[in-house]
């Protein structure tokens, strides 16, 4: 069932002008919802990837110089520590019969 105020013959944009005109003039006042989100979290920024820096060329972030630089001054790690690891670890299966 179609209303009676939809346009003819594809007039679609004048109808959402019309539409938008109409919902700005109605105030909470007149029985009009306002629609105010207070409040919402703003999403955190995507986090910079390799493949940023290097191939596409962007300036690396703070937060990714910091990231790298824990990274180059990480201790290494021991085959024994490696193996401890990789075995304590079930892997995308969730067994942990068959270690990563």
């Amino acid at each position: 069932m179609t209303s009676p105020d939809t346009p003819k013959d594809g007039d679609f944009a004048s109808y959402l002008e019309a539409k938008s005109r109409t919902q700005s003039t109605i105030s909470p006042a007149q029985g009009g919802e306002l629609n105010i989100q207070a409040d919402v979290p703003v999403a955190a920024p995507p986090r910079q990837t390799i493949q940023q820096v290097l191939v596409d060329g962007e300036e690396p972030s703070d937060e990714f110089l910091e990231e790298w630089n824990a990274l180059g001054n990480a201790p290494e790690l021991s085959d024994e520590e490696l193996e401890k690891q990789a075995l304590s670890a079930p892997g995308d299966d969730g067994d942990t019969r068959t270690p990563e």
